[in-house]
Order: C-alpha cells, then sequence, then structure tokens
C-alpha cells in the first residue's frame, strides 16, 4: 500500500474521532446518531475530493500536461531553432537516460544506431559518425553520397580529424563536398578522443546556413568520447583476462601428463579396463582445459573437472590420495572463473601431499550465501603445510622472488600460479573477492576464494 493511501486513511480516521468527541461528548445533550453519521460522512468526502491537491500535490492534467511540454519540447523539429537554455537541459535530460550504443566500441552498427538516436535531439537534418577514414554511419539528407562505409568526403569532417578540434562551417562552399546539388548548407564537426587519440568525429550538418548549437554537440562529444574509452578499457581488461587464463592453461604441469601416461601404461599390462577408462579421463580432462570458451563457468562443469583431475591423481597415489567433496547442490548452477579451483586443488596434491609418506585428504567444500551474494570455495588439505615466511611471500606481494630472479620457495609451493588466479579476479571482479590462504607447517593449508554470486 502507497505511503499516501495510508496517510489518506489515517486521516479519515482522525477525522471521525474528531466528529464523535464532538457530537457524542463535548456537546450536551449528545447530538443524535444520525447526525454523527452525516457529519462524518461529510467531512470524508471533502477530505478525498482536497486529497489530490492537498497531499499529494498537483493534479493530474496539470502533471500530464508538464509531460507533454517536456516532451515537446525535447523533440523539436529541425527547423525551429529556439536555442534557450531550457531547451537545451531538456535535450541533454533525455540523451542521459539512454544507454549509449557506442558503449561497445565505435563499430559501423553502434554508430549507426547513435546517430539515429542523436539526429532528432542535437538539432540538425544529418548526423554523421566517422572513424579516422570512414563514415560509419550517416542519417538524414546527403546519405546517398555520403553513404555509410565510404570515404570521408567533407573536408570540415577530414579538418576535424586532421586538427583534433572542432570544425564549424557555415556556407555551403566550405563544407567541401564536391558533389553538385549536395543540400547540406552548415556543419557543426567535432573530434570523438580517446586518451590523446582522435578515432573519430561526430558531425550535425544542417540544409540552410545556421549551424546547430556548438556547445550541445561539443557536449555530446565528450559523452560518447568517454563512452568510448571506457569500451577500449572493458577491451584491454578481456584481453588481461584472456592472457592470464591462456597462462593458467600453459601451467598445466607437464610432469602430470608423464606420471598419468606412466599411471596409464603400467595399468594397460594389469587392468586394461581401468587404463582405457584413464585414458577417457584424460582426453576429458585436456578437451575441457583447451577448448573451454570465457572467464566464466558454471560451477557444474569446473566441478566434473576437478573430479576428472583428482581421479586420475588417485589412480597414481592410490590410498594415499584421499578426496572429501562438500559441495552445496545450490552451487551447481553459479558461475564462478574458468579455470581457478583446478590450479588450488593441485597445489594442494603437488605441495602439500606429494611428498608427505602416508598421504592425506583434500577437501573441496563450496557454498553460495544468498544474503551476501557470494560463491564460496575451500579447498583444504592436511598436508605438510607451509612455513611462515613462505606464507608471507604469498601475502604482500603475493609472489616474491628470490635474489636470482626466480620465485624461490613461494614459487615451488605454487605462489606463480597463486598469482595469477589473483590477478584474473582482480581483473573480473575488482575489489568484489577474496583470496584467502592460511597454514600451518605440518599440518596442512587452507585456500578460500570468495567471489560475488552470478
Amino acid at each position: 500500500m502507497r505511503t499516501g493511501s495510508l496517510l489518506l486513511a489515517a486521516t479519515i480516521c482522525g477525522t471521525w474521532a474528531v466528529v464523535y468527541l464532538v457530537t457524542q461528548v463535548v456537546v450536551s445533550p449528545p447530538l443524535g446518531v444520525g447526525t454523527t453519521v452525516v457529519a462524518g460522512t461529510a467531512a470524508s468526502v471533502l477530505l478525498v475530493l482536497g486529497y489530490p491537491s492537498a497531499l499529494r500535490g498537483p493534479r493530474a492534467p496539470l502533471a500530464r500536461w508538464r509531460r507533454l511540454r517536456g516532451r515537446a519540447v525535447g523533440s523539436r523539429p529541425a527547423g525551429d531553432h529556439a536555442e534557450g537554455r531550457g531547451v537545451e537541459r531538456s535535450r541533454r535530460r533525455i540523451v542521459a537516460g539512454h544507454r549509449m550504443p557506442l558503449r561497445s566500441g565505435l563499430t559501423a552498427d553502434a554508430a549507426r544506431r547513435t546517430a539515429t538516436l542523436l539526429r532528432p535531439l542535437l538539432g540538425g537534418d544529418a548526423v554523421v559518425i566517422t572513424d579516422r577514414e570512414l563514415n560509419l554511419a550517416f542519417v538524414g539528407p546527403g546519405s546517398d553520397h555520403h553513404e555509410a562505409g565510404g570515404r570521408v568526403r567533407a573536408a570540415a569532417v577530414r579538418s576535424s580529424i586532421d586538427k583534433g578540434r572542432t570544425v564549424v562551417t557555415r556556407r555551403a562552399s566550405a563544407m567541401g563536398c564536391d558533389v553538385p546539388g549536395c543540400p547540406l548548407r552548415s556543419a557543426v564537426v567535432v573530434p570523438l578522443v580517446v586518451g590523446e587519440r582522435v578515432v573519430g568525429t561526430i558531425g550535425v550538418f544542417r540544409t540552410h546556413d545556421e549551424p546547430a548549437p556548438r556547445d550541445q554537440v561539443e557536449d555530446m562529444a565528450s559523452i560518447l568520447s568517454l563512452h568510448l574509452e571506457l569500451a577500449e578499457a572493458d577491451r584491454e581488461r578481456k584481453l588481461a583476462a584472456d592472457a592470464r587464463l591462456d597462462a593458467l592453461r600453459a601451467q598445466i604441469n607437464p610432469h602430470f601428463l608423464f606420471n598419468i601416461l606412466n599411471t596409464i601404461a603400467s595399468k594397460s599390462r594389469t587392468d586394461p579396463d581401468e587404463a582405457r577408462q584413464l585414458l577417457l579421463r584424460l582426453s576429458d580432462f585436456f578437451r575441457y582445459a583447451v577448448r573451454q570458451e570465457g572467464q566464466l563457468a558454471e560451477f557444474a562443469q569446473e566441478y566434473f573437472f576437478v573430479r576428472t583431475y583428482l581421479s586420475l591423481e588417485q589412480a597414481r597415489f592410490g590410498d594415499r590420495l584421499r578426496v572429501r567433496y562438500d559441495v552445496d547442490p545450490q552451487v551447481l548452477t553459479a558461475h564462478v572463473p574458468v579455470l581457478t579451483i583446478q590450479p588450488l586443488v593441485e597445489n594442494a596434491v603437488k605441495h602439500g601431499l606429494a611428498t608427505k609418506v602416508q598421504g592425506g585428504t583434500v577437501t573441496l567444500r563450496a557454498r553460495v550465501d544468498p544474503l551476501t551474494r557470494t560463491t564460496t570455495i575451500r579447498v583444504t588439505d592436511d598436508g605438510v603445510g607451509m612455513a611462515g615466511d613462505v606464507l608471507d611471500r604469498l601475502g604482500t606481494p603475493l609472489v616474491a622472488r628470490a635474489p636470482d630472479g626466480s620465485h624461490g620457495e613461494a614459487g615451488a609451493r605454487g605462489g606463480v600460479g597463486l598469482q595469477n588466479i589473483s590477478e584474473r579476479l582482480t581483473t573480473l571482479f575488482g575489489e568484489r573477492f577474496t583470496l584467502d590462504i592460511q597454514s600451518t607447517e605440518g599440518e596442512g593449508t587452507v585456500v578460500e576464494v570468495r567471489v560475488p554470486l552470478r
């Protein structure tokens, strides 16, 4: 129930209480019940009729008129050249409410949709968006020869690209169009800048000698440039994340492959059926590691990948490697970073248990917290653990180089892989993740990753 409705109901109840007190308590002798009912009803009707203006502000017709007026101002025809501040504010407010297509980058499709969106808002007859060489989009009169995909023809646009500044043209002769009968007479062309580079332009053309408002076009160019900078930053982050993912794929230990192949070779003589199953699991393992696309995958896929890896290691270590899974079924559909869990499990096996004579247990625990909207993954082993100084070097910074340039003991404990995982998580989630490492020498290690729920 809305707050206004509650307020009205409370006011009516209070009015009835006042009417009752006046007619039945204050007045002596008390008035009749009918009089009380009539007085209360009349007061209630007056409250309901007066409610819109007294409690809710302007009546609907006035509010509707204001909305229509704002819409009409924001979509004035190109021939109306009123340039009051109220008009500019209205137009900019409408533009800010749209998601600019150029946020995805300076492409032909994004430029066409942006030009179509901006044409009625910038007070021009035609809008062009270019890169440094081509008209990516041209909407309006003159599109028959200033066609999208063609080379930049207007000298005003070429000049804005070369000089990196706004060009205002008030005469058809200064347009520089070499096609006779071109309807365009004036233009305002502003460069689109990413960093210090001019990557393109936006131009607003008119079919008469009075150009569009310069400051309005420059403001819009600034907004578009910001969107292009964000798009480029997104591409760089994606490239960095892809590079780190490729690095993780490359870090799949060749010794692991050789050891598994040796295990399969020995099994082929004693247990051919198991050797065949191990070969199938090994192919599944590398198929997932090499072909998985994107930065995120369902936990169920990563879970299958980890179980495949551990089944191969169990074939190698036998009873020395024990595995426990404690996975909440709700986690299976959550999305987690690709190839993040397996390196943690591999570190637990390789650095925690491989050198321990009696072996040990690796536990994988996963939970979803709907309140904080996070997914928590914990890998625990009861292996040899890490010394305090090694744990410190895995903290800040996560990997410390030895004097000879190697990664030293921290690298031997999987610090390079942990550094890669930490950088990938930073790229994907910013500061909205935690990577916590706890270890006690001789008792084991716990690595916990917490990421936003996807």
